[in-house]
């Protein structure tokens, strides 16, 4: 578990640069393509969907800060890695799938960063541990606080 306690974080922060570059990738997109006779970034739509983006990459972020100080005191916190790891693969996972989105059908082409965004986050939720043994993780130390 200590070197899990040290690389499912990094793998977590991995999950959100991936996620905040894939959502610096789709605002920058959103601004310069037109459609409908204006800016994407003019449509609601689409500001709401780099909103939520944005919000969990910060939630996400902040996960994994907690769990790398428990960490860096000495004290991990088994259940926090874990959520960190696998919320900031989730993360990872629906940021850069919403900014392909965005994309639309150039998110597929190879001359658009954003689609080895998407498979580079992807990773991220099954190496060092999947989301399943993550939340095993988690439940087993929840249930050993509760017995």
């Amino acid at each position: 578990m200590d070197f899990f306690n040290k690389t499912r974080n990094h793998v977590a922060a991995q999950g959100v640069g991936v996620a905040q570059g894939a959502l610096e990738l789709a605002i920058a997109y959103v601004k310069k393509r037109k459609a409908f006779g204006t800016s994407l970034a003019y449509l609601q739509g689409v500001q709401f969907k780099l909103a939520e983006m944005a919000t969990r990459i910060e939630a996400a972020r902040g996960l994994y800060w907690r769990a790398a100080y428990s960490v860096d005191k000495g004290k991990p916190d088994h259940a926090l890695i874990s959520m960190a790891k696998w919320f900031g693969g989730e993360t990872g996972v629906y940021v850069t799938n919403e900014a392909l989105q965005l994309h639309g059908g150039y998110g597929y082409i190879a001359e658009y960063d954003i689609q080895r965004f998407y498979r580079d986050a992807k990773i991220v939720e099954i190496y060092e541990g999947s989301k399943e043994v993550e939340k095993a993780v988690i439940a087993a130390e929840l249930l050993k606080k509760v017995f």
